[in-house]
């Protein structure tokens, strides 16, 4: 069309339009594109397109209306191609190809939608070109606002550059944006990211009054950078303070009591959500699940499931991950047939890992061959290596190790350690040495300074009484300067220091 409309065939672009709506008339009556005349006012035109974008549902849809917009002479309404850059921008169903080219031909986009394309292009998977839209705004003189910062500093997080997020922080202050809420909340999330807690937690302090939405942010940089304990007194000292948490607050704070295994606490912050009255959002169960199978208490996370009215592929997957955790495997294999059978949620790829491992937990060996067979077959869900190596286990721990190591070599993708170590111990506790030799010089060359791999292999030695062997391990590993890690250590538990004890009333 664009072709035809450069060389003046406007006779054949208006045809084309009108074979088009013809064919969208018949073809795709949902959205009533004949309603849309030329002949009508510009006001009206404009309220008639802009009623039909939230029927909108595909791309499909979205270029249908495109044509019209085109057709009725709204293509420079920057509210109306607004609309259009921002489905291809926010909507998972979205292309930011489309919105590239849509962009292109608007002769004077304003700020909302250069910050549109910014933000969409955060979201793909070459999140640095949205740099790319910041250098034009700054050529052509554009205005760079508090929105346009929020989504450049949440694209630096995404990217985990230091250097680039520091820079674009020094412009963040030379724009006098940094104490807007948005700029300084993501600014926070971003040095979490870069796991600078110091710097976060310091922007994070010097905000005059801190909204729920920074209390979440920072409680879950603690999270992310692995300070739980720090997490959970945040957590006290925010509900101390009177601000209210949302379903975001405890379900990161939740995690960091799963994390600890902190059953105490956690069990307190389940008080918590039942006096704010969230305790029917699903996430938030979903979370309490967690922490309580990760604290060993599954009967609490069963009897929570159960009490749920509505349940995601989140809420099964959990379960069925908690039961098979705790040996429960014929339980979990219960469950997970009811979800199917009963078609009350789509196993994805997850459901699948909660599946095998209750099948390597219990022993069953047939059921995990038939489930992972059922995966592809049923359901076209492609085995990650995780898949692989939670079968390697099902047939490691059953003895069979040989079908094990036929099943890594037939993988379709590259093993890798973790699948090859597993099942070098495997031919460990089944004492089949010829096979652990052959596993160890796949490990070596993924990774030949692990220790475990030499303790294991000079131990099978040690136990077939090759004396020489055993020594030869023992000095290479020596040669190498490979040595054992540190010894682990206990983790008894804490409570809430005497500033933020949780305080119900």
């Amino acid at each position: 069309m664009r072709v035809w409309i450069q060389g003046r065939r406007l006779e054949r672009v208006m045809s084309l339009f009108n074979q088009c709506e013809s064919m969208l008339r018949f073809s795709f009556s949902k959205l009533n594109l004949s309603t849309l005349s030329q002949k009508e006012s510009f006001d009206s035109r404009e309220e008639s397109v802009m009623s039909l974008f939230n029927q909108c549902e595909s791309m499909k849809h979205l270029k249908q209306l495109h044509a019209h917009v085109i057709q009725t002479g709204l293509d420079q309404n920057l509210f109306v191609m607004g609309k259009i850059i921002v489905f291809c921008a926010v909507s998972e169903i979205g292309s930011m190809d489309y919105a590239l080219s849509v962009f292109g031909e608007i002769e004077n986009p304003d700020g909302f939608l250069w910050n549109t394309m910014i933000r969409g292009l955060g979201r793909t998977r070459q999140p640095e070109k949205a740099f790319e839209f910041y250098k034009k705004m700054q050529v052509k003189r554009e205005v760079l606002d508090n929105f346009t910062y929020s989504f450049l500093v949440k694209v630096c997080g995404q990217l985990g550059s230091v250097l680039l997020g520091k820079q674009i922080h020094c412009n963040v202050l030379k724009h006098g944006v940094e104490e807007h809420v948005f700029v300084r909340n993501t600014l926070v999330h971003m040095y979490g990211m870069f796991k600078d807690i110091k710097t976060a937690t310091h922007l994070f302090e010097e905000m005059p009054s801190s909204y729920v939405v920074a209390w979440n942010t920072i409680i879950d940089c603690n999270v992310y950078c692995g300070r739980y304990k720090e997490a959970i007194e945040l957590f006290f000292r925010m509900w101390q303070r009177g601000v209210r948490p949302d379903d975001g607050t405890f379900v990161v704070t939740l995690s960091a009591c799963a994390a600890l295994g902190e059953l105490d606490i956690g069990r307190r912050v389940h008080s918590c959500i039942d006096h704010t009255g969230l305790g029917n959002v699903v996430s938030v169960c979903n979370s309490l699940i967690d922490m309580y199978a990760k604290c060993g208490v599954v009967e609490a996370a069963y009897e929570i499931f159960n009490k749920m009215k509505v349940r995601n592929i989140v809420s099964w997957n959990t379960m069925i991950q908690a039961l098979a955790m705790h040996g429960h495997g014929d339980e979990a294999l219960e469950l997970f047939s009811k979800m199917a059978e009963e078609k009350l949620a789509t196993p994805d790829e997850v459901t699948f890992l909660g599946v095998l491992s209750a099948c390597s937990h219990g022993g069953m060996v047939e059921d995990g061959r038939r489930y992972f067979y059922v995966m592809r077959r049923d359901y076209n869900i492609q085995p990650t290596i995780k898949h692989y190596g939670s079968m390697v286990d099902i047939l490691g721990r059953a003895g069979l190790v040989e079908e094990a190591y036929q099943l890594i070599k037939s993988m379709p993708i590259e093993c890798n350690s973790i699948v090859w170590r597993t099942l070098l111990a495997a031919c460990r506790v089944h004492g089949n040495l010829e096979l652990a030799e052959r596993v160890r010089r796949h490990v070596s060359e993924l990774e030949p300074d692990h220790s475990s791999d030499y303790v294991l292999l000079a131990n099978m030695y040690a136990s077939s009484g090759q004396w020489n062997k055993m020594a030869r391990v023992r000095k290479s590993m020596h040669i190498r300067g490979v040595q054992k890690p540190k010894p682990g250590k206990s983790y008894i538990g804490f409570q809430p220091s005497h500033e933020v004890r949780f305080r119900l009333n």
